[in-house]
């Protein structure tokens, strides 16, 4: 069993200038996130207005599955025109770990 995570940052539109617009942009990616069974959540940057941390998490039972998984979730949210990713961290963990 490998379970594989990622932490995205992204910069939010200079018009996310309260939580409920900041909401407006996060809440679809989340949702959109979900689709590819996924577990997905806001995991920092909570204070901000203009930024967030989205955390992602799948479990899998070969390395390459995870992998693929969170390649597309990474795909999918560089690929919005409405906000920039900024970095993605991600660690795999296995058995052995």
């Amino acid at each position: 069993m490998y379970t594989e995570t990622a932490v995205f940052d992204l910069l939010l539109p200079g018009d996310s200038r309260s939580l409920k617009q900041k909401r407006s942009y996060v809440r679809p990616i989340l949702a959109m996130l979900k689709k590819y069974e996924v577990s997905a959540a806001e995991v920092g940057f909570h204070d901000l207005h203009a930024r967030a941390q989205l955390g992602v998490a799948v479990v899998a039972a070969e390395a390459a599955q995870a992998r693929a998984v969170i390649d597309t979730c990474e795909n999918q949210v560089a690929g919005r025109p409405e906000i920039e990713l900024l970095s993605v961290k991600r660690r795999l963990y296995g058995d052995d770990d």
